[in-house]
């Protein structure tokens, strides 16, 4: 066991680390601390109370040697002062930006600029008069830039990407924030070094430009339809707690006027330890893992956290209807208010949402969308500590109201009310719920979910890892008697509608100075962490030679052992995919709708949730799938229902109708979502009006397809060349026997037909706009590189990315967020191809205010032409990418997929070697050569999704000519 000398790092003391692998179980020593443990729990948690009240949860799984890791607060933003809402929120920003020790290069001198401003926020605050604000903001910025040069900016990100840790990250809602991050097993304890670090004091730096950031992502859910719809029904179901009366972004007046002060004091009211829990999952040892806690967080000292007395609102006894307004497609929210997590509700919740809404067989999923009575409908319920929610959702078709969209969601739950569900319903949905939990055990941020529910809400954890065994104890007759108790009249109606937002609220944009970014220095506290050493691994790349392959005739089987659990996965691979048929797709979602000569649809719906087996039938423009999953003893009688319905599909002309209404629909409903247009432009700039999104049957040949030409597609599927892809525990022999036996195919099997191809454009300076309805501005910058994918650019690529790219340590998120705080988002990255003839494109991206836009994107423009050079920075990226892939692993079932895209470059062996080799002897003078031969320089297209009457097409023309896109151009309807 090797020691490291003691380091003494201010509010942190430690006297040594142990730098053993922490995934190794068999050389602990037997733990000294107690903990509790529930029998027959399949993630073996142990949990863990410090004698300060720190909660602590550990599970084990090996499956690969990383640990995600949550730290919980109950702190969100019903305990937010109504006076100062938002700030829980704001603080979950702070917390990354250090404190004196971390990201402090002078914490003395500092520590006095931050009281002035701390000062002037507080008399900006308590004046109305706009000069006197003006005047205050002007001396805090003037203070902020010289209290800017004594730190390091996002330090604490450089030292936590050291540790290659990836999706560091947190968030924060009604009574929570959670601090997120996904390590290597080996820096657990250097991980600990930081975190207790971090979380023991609170520095208000970079306070300014932190909260410019803030208000950017208040002004982008001003442009979020969803968001939106889902604050009036909460207001509706709590007109007096603060799920209702306060929001988790704040108010746009509270924002603009905070208080350092009153975040101070919320920091040292919450962040205590008897009111956190760090909840680990992965490969650790428990032992040894919760002796570094205790060792790191154990002397935090305690606090009584404030009792907090939830306002009583009275019963609802009348329908709340309201509407919201905004660009996206229309829909209809329903929301049901209910007891809190500790009560008897959520159970029934829980079973209840299943048995209407389950994917498969549920309420909704067969009267209204089997029956294609609207686009979508689903029922969820939503869980919080002192009350609880459930809301249903649907989406209308071409002519249907919204209101008669409500009464179809009522009359499900009328149906419910009368026990006019199967009576096997209830079980089945049970033993959905247990084999979902199945196949989420295996990712360790699930595991983490569930700790921090269970600490966040306070529920035991039997209540958590259990709840799918005691939802038995609810009867169909005790369902439906909950049901009709609390579903009358009694709910939240939201109507989102199409229409102008008028209750939008920008906050504008103020001046601010530049800060200074320091990346080339360090803190004496990140000098120390970086001294200690770190116990590196071995990567272990894919070996594709554990699949095995051998031939059925025609088809090709390849086999996977499944060593985690009893599910299979099975897939049939077509290289075929809408490129190929442009009717193919269309008929794919033509086949839920379908039954048999034996079954209707419903019926075959039903037999296959009662054996809790799945399947999905979809496309890409090259591939198609067929996939069926469930546990192993089912596979050969889900197959068989399967391969009858591929081979004996029926007809059914009013389904095609309704499918063909609904197509044309959702083209309408697409030309109304921001994400759909910017994924069509991107298309545009590459290829021209001739694309993948593009090639599409128009609304004349869509209506004049037949029902026979469809379900003929369905039935010619196994004709053509495919390959059979098995994930399981049965034997390979077994596994061979079932699928000979099942999947018939008639030889020779047929080559699939030709794939169009679309000529990727050389790329000019040209701008494309095309008018949406919305706050802010988006801008998606494309450039094209290499015509063919050249294989060596993927280390340089790998490096460019994490360096210059992406993430809080990158050079865009710094220069442009950070320091200039010009952008709540910015990136940019060197994408490779999916395949060899396929080119290299640079794409950037600004989200941003319009105010902002002209400084965001020459800021950009200037960054993509001068890249910035930070030895540092650089060998710091070098080891997170090295630490990454050292520590990665896929997992089995997806060596498959690795194995066909990596087939497609011409690759038989897994690429991230060549990688992780290439990055090794990366240089910094490498990357520049990289950057000056494939990023600088470049012409752009600039995609800008905005709203017309308010961005500045002068700007715009200064990037390159201005063309105006409808949305009958990108995506061809």
């Amino acid at each position: 066991m090797l020691k490291i000398k003691s380091l003494a790092l201010g509010v942190l003391a430690f006297t040594s680390i142990a730098l053993t692998n922490c995934g190794n179980h068999n050389s602990a020593p037997t733990s000294e601390y107690s903990y509790d443990t529930i029998a027959n729990d399949p993630l073996k948690t142990r949990i863990y109370t410090l004698k300060n009240g720190l909660k602590v949860y550990l599970s084990v799984n090996s499956a690969k040697p990383r640990v995600s890791t949550d730290i919980a607060v109950r702190a969100g933003s019903k305990y937010d002062p109504s006076d100062a809402t938002g700030l829980a929120h704001y603080l979950e920003h702070m917390v990354f930006k250090g404190n004196s020790q971390i990201a402090s290069l002078d914490w003395e001198s500092e520590k006095v600029l931050l009281q002035q401003i701390s000062d002037l926020y507080e008399a900006h605050r308590n004046t109305n008069d706009s000069a006197q604000k003006q005047a205050y903001y002007h001396q805090i910025d003037s203070i902020s830039f010289e209290a800017s040069k004594l730190v390091v900016t996002n330090e604490y990100d450089k030292m936590v990407s050291s540790l290659g840790a990836q999706g560091t990250n947190a968030y924060t809602s009604n009574e929570r924030t959670v601090y997120v991050n996904d390590i290597p097993s080996t820096e657990i304890e250097k991980w600990m070094v930081l975190e207790s670090a971090r979380f023991k004091e609170l520095a208000l730096r970079i306070f300014h430009t932190e909260l410019e950031a803030v208000y950017e992502e208040f002004n982008r859910g001003q442009d979020n339809d969803y968001r939106n719809s889902y604050q009036a029904i909460f207001k509706a179901l709590f007109p007096t707690h603060p799920y209702g009366t306060q929001t988790t972004i704040g108010t746009g007046e509270h924002l603009k006027n905070p208080s350092m002060v009153k975040i101070h004091d919320y920091f040292n009211t919450y962040y205590v330890p008897n009111n956190m829990a760090i909840c680990m999952a992965g490969d650790l040892n428990p032992d040894s893992t919760i002796a570094m806690i205790d060792k790191y967080f154990g002397t935090w000292q305690p606090k009584d956290v404030p009792t907090y007395t939830p306002p009583v609102e009275k019963p609802l006894d009348s329908i709340s209807v309201d509407n919201v307004y905004g660009p996206m497609s229309e829909w209809v929210t329903l929301g049901y208010r209910f007891n809190g997590a500790k009560s008897e509700d959520e159970a029934y919740l829980t079973l209840l949402s299943q048995v209407m809404s389950n994917g498969k067989a549920g309420v909704l999923d067969l009267d209204l969308i089997k029956k294609q009575k609207v686009l979508s409908a689903n029922m969820y319920p939503y869980v919080l500590k002192d009350y609880s929610m459930m809301m249903l959702m649907a989406n209308p078709k071409e002519g249907q109201s919204l209101e008669e969209a409500k009464d179809l969601l009522l009359a499900a739950i009328e149906k419910v009310k009368t026990g006019d569900f199967d009576d096997w319903l209830i079980e089945a949905c049970i033993n959905d719920l247990k084999l979902q939990d199945m196949k989420y055990y295996e990712y360790n941020n699930y595991r983490t979910s569930l700790m921090v529910d269970a600490f966040i809400l306070e529920k035991n954890w039997d209540d958590v890892i259990l709840a799918n065994e005691h939802l038995t104890a609810i009867t169909k007759e005790k369902l439906v008697a909950f049901v009709n108790k609390n579903f009358n009249n009694n709910y939240a109606v939201v109507y989102k509608r199409n229409g102008k937002n008028t209750n939008a609220f920008k906050v504008a944009k103020p001046t601010i100075t530049p800060i200074s970014i320091n990346r080339d220095t360090s803190s004496v506290f990140a000098k120390r962490f970086d001294s200690i050493p770190s116990l590196r691994l071995t990567p272990q790349f894919l070996d594709y030679s554990i699949i095995k392959h051998e031939n059925l005739g025609d088809v090709q089987l390849d086999y996977v052992y499944n060593n985690e659990n009893e599910l299979f996965y099975l897939y049939y691979v077509f290289d075929m995919g809408s490129d190929n048929d442009k009717l193919l797709p269309i008929a794919l979602n033509y086949l839920p709708f379908l039954g048999t000569d034996k079954y209707t649809s419903e019926e075959l719906s039903k037999e296959l949730f009662k054996l809790g087996v799945e399947f999905e039938v979809f496309n890409s423009n090259d591939r198609t799938y067929v996939y069926l999953s469930g546990l192993k003893n089912k596979m050969a009688e889900g197959m068989e229902l399967f391969e009858s319905l591929l081979a004996n599909a029926q007809p059914n002309p009013e389904a095609l109708n309704e499918l063909i209404a609904d197509e044309l629909k959702n083209r309408e409903d697409n030309k109304k979502s921001k994400w759909s247009i910017q994924s069509a432009m991107t298309d545009y700039a590459k290829y021209g009006p001739n694309s993948s999104t593009t090639f599409i049957l128009n609304e004349k040949e869509l209506k004049a397809i037949q029902p026979e030409q469809l379900t003929a597609k369905i039935h010619d599927l196994l004709k053509f060349k495919h390959s059979v892809y098995y994930f399981g525990n049965h034997s390979q022999d077994e596994a061979k026997t079932i699928v000979a036996e099942k999947h018939k195919v008639t030889a020779p099997l047929v080559d699939v037909p030709q794939k169009q191809v679309f000529a990727q454009l050389e790329i000019k300076n040209q701008v494309y706009f095309t008018n949406y309805d919305m706050v802010q501005v988006e801008m998606r910058m494309v450039a094209k590189d290499q015509s063919n994918f050249d294989a060596n650019l993927l280390a340089p690529a790998y490096i460019f990315n994490e360096y210059f790219g992406s993430g809080l340590s990158s050079m865009i998120f710094q220069e442009i967020r950070e320091s200039k705080a010009l952008a709540y988002s910015a990136y940019s990255y060197f994408s490779n191809p999916s395949q060899k003839d396929e080119a290299h494109y640079v794409i950037a991206y600004i989200g941003t205010q319009l105010d902002k836009l002209p400084n965001a994107s020459e800021a950009m423009l200037y960054l993509m032409n001068n890249m910035p050079e930070s030895p540092k920075a650089f060998e710091d990226s070098k080891i997170a990418a090295l630490k990454t892939i050292e520590t990665n692993r896929s997992s089995t079932r997806n060596i498959y997929w690795s194995y066909l895209n990596n087939t497609r470059l011409g690759y038989d062996y897994d690429y991230k070697k060549d990688i992780y080799d290439g990055i090794q002897k990366l240089t910094l003078t490498d990357l520049k050569t990289f950057f000056d031969g494939h990023i600088k320089g470049k012409e752009y297209t600039y995609l800008v999704v905005g709203n017309k009457g308010a961005v500045d097409m002068k700007v715009l023309k200064t990037l390159g000519p201005v063309k105006e896109l409808t949305l009958e151009q990108i995506f061809g309807y």
